[in-house]
């Protein structure tokens, strides 16, 4: 028998950002197939080296694209709590493979591993845990008789722990009979005349199918629509106190967008359909108001569901609406339907204490996205708060240290989140710095104390301090919006414009120090010559 296992870590080659990842990978050194080789037995240190091989490899292969761009953050020496999380999962489940074909003489080494990873999930969660545990009795009854129904129809558990639970633990289940979703369109009176209409999507019949399904007495899923506000209180229901708050911001053109694309689409489709087919699209039922309300419906509380034919759809998924977003979740993968059971599982990524909030992942989405289509900012430091900068620059890659520097799109964010604020770094995203950089400079830009790079980053130093300047200016006008007597909307708006300027007030901040940090370095030289 072979003594010993291996696993097989690799990066796909469809990976958007293959090439990018590749290079971060052969700069430590390693390639994009890597086996890992595991003894049957393995002391302490070993299992700590393995461990850590590992985690820098699946780091890299789960980056999304801002956790690339901007790099490891300050202090915690990994990319995000989500890539870290990602990374330390993707490990569990490559070992838990073979640990649960009882592989004879690896098993010991292998659970050795595993224990020291649940170790490292711990740790995780003791340091980015917020503290968030509420009260376990339900919100009002309306919740309670959902929570009640959903039990009568099959579901498990609710958004507070009942008891601890470790990794791997399910903390709710959905039996997939009462999950809303396509198929009940095609069974209904109006799918003979949406699906003649050009360009009508799937999501938009169930929309529409939900706008009826509201006001059906004997529907099947009455007490899940009854539990419904009657107010989503999103972005899309911002009045406009809030929008005029909110005027010279990201925010603001989200909002707007948004709001012009839902309303073409409405009118595209009523009060034709209304007029055409009164009885199937009663116009009372099929007001903008009543869309507007679907639409908030359906943003803020469905998901994408991977069914056990394999076809992914569009989903409402009752009792899930309990379940928070944190940028901390405890709960990552949640949308494959289980074929065995035919529900929908919802496991743990990292423990969850009795009495604590459980919370799950909506996505890696930026404070404007989460206020528009969801109505809130979340707790804490968001990494996806980024502020995209439009400027066009000829694209030459005069970056002898730095092969990541070919990026057609750049951000910024928060400053504090940075690894390193130092001379040619402030702080500030590599990939900007080193594109501002070969617009400037004739040469190939280094990273050396010599005079020309320090002229050539006083300047990059000094044009963004410009253009974030103006953009503060922009952000400045915060009277009357934090008012007590304001409603949600402009409260929330000025959350998020109070959110924005610390942003740029960081940017601006970096690049004072950094400005300073060169020319201190220019005077060193000047004195040189």
């Amino acid at each position: 028998m072979r003594e010993g296992y291996s696993i097989l870590l690799e990066l796909s080659d469809v990976d958007p950002f293959f090439d990018k990842k590749k290079r971060l990978l052969n700069d430590i050194g390693f390639d994009v197939k890597e086996i890992v080789h595991i003894k049957s037995s393995l002391d302490r240190d070993s299992v700590s080296t393995i461990l850590n091989q590992m985690l820098q490899i699946a780091r890299i292969i789960h980056l999304d694209e801002v956790e690339l761009y901007f790099g490891q953050i300050g202090g915690l020496g990994f990319y995000s709590p989500r890539n870290e999380m990602e990374a330390q999962n993707f490990i569990l489940s490559l070992i838990k493979s073979p640990l649960s074909r009882h592989v004879c003489m690896q098993t010991h080494a292998l659970q050795d591993l595993r224990d020291a990873l649940i170790n490292r999930i711990h740790e995780l969660g003791t340091e980015v845990k917020v503290e968030n545990k509420i009260d376990i009795n339900y919100k009002c009854d309306k919740e309670k008789c959902l929570a009640q129904w959903a039990q009568n129809n099959g579901a498990g558990r609710g958004a507070i722990a009942m008891e601890d639970m470790e990794v791997g633990d399910i903390a709710m289940e959905i039996p997939a009979s009462i999950i809303i979703s396509e198929d009940l369109v095609y069974k209904s009176d109006m799918y003979q005349v949406l699906e003649k209409i050009d360009g009508m999507s799937s999501e938009t019949m169930s929309l529409l199918w939900s706008m009826k399904e509201r006001h059906n007495c004997n529907s099947q899923f009455k007490m899940y629509f009854d539990t419904l506000p009657e107010n989503f209180n999103t972005g899309l229901s911002f009045g406009v106190e809030a929008i005029m708050a909110l005027d010279g911001t990201l925010l603001f053109e989200e909002i707007m967008q948004a709001k012009e694309h839902l309303r073409v689409q409405y009118d595209e489709l009523f009060p034709a359909l209304s007029k055409d087919h009164p009885d199937i699209f009663p116009p009372e039922l099929y007001t903008w108001e009543q869309f507007l309300w679907a639409c908030e419906l359906w943003y803020s509380n469905s998901m994408k569901i991977m069914f056990a034919d394999g076809n992914l759809k569009t989903c409402l998924i009752p009792v899930a609406g309990f379940l928070n977003h944190s940028l901390h979740p405890h709960i990552v993968h949640y949308g494959k339907i289980d074929s065995t059971t035919n529900s929908l599982k919802f496991r743990l990524s990292r423990p969850c204490s009795v009495g604590e909030q459980c919370c799950l992942s909506y996505g890696n989405f930026s404070g404007s996205h989460l206020i528009t289509f969801y109505g809130f900012l979340p707790q804490g430091d968001n990494p996806y708060d980024v502020i995209p900068l439009d400027f066009e620059v000829d694209q030459v890659d005069t970056m002898v240290e730095c092969p990541l520097s070919n990026w057609t799109t750049h951000m910024v964010r928060g400053t504090w989140l940075s690894e390193n604020q130092n001379i040619f770094y402030y702080g500030l995203p590599s990939p900007l710095l080193d594109c501002l950089r070969s617009a400037l400079s004739q040469m190939p830009f280094t990273k050396t104390l010599i005079k020309a790079n320090m002229e050539v980053d006083k300047e990059v130093l000094e044009d963004l301090q410009s253009t974030f300047n103006a953009m503060m200016e922009n952000l400045s006008d915060m009277d009357s919006v934090d008012r007590e007597s304001n409603s949600w909307d402009v409260k929330l708006a000025s959350q998020f414009k109070g959110m924005q300027r610390r942003i740029v007030s960081s940017i601006l901040t970096s690049c004072s120090t950094g400005i300073k940090l060169v020319e201190h370095e220019l005077s060193k030289c000047k004195a040189e010559e």
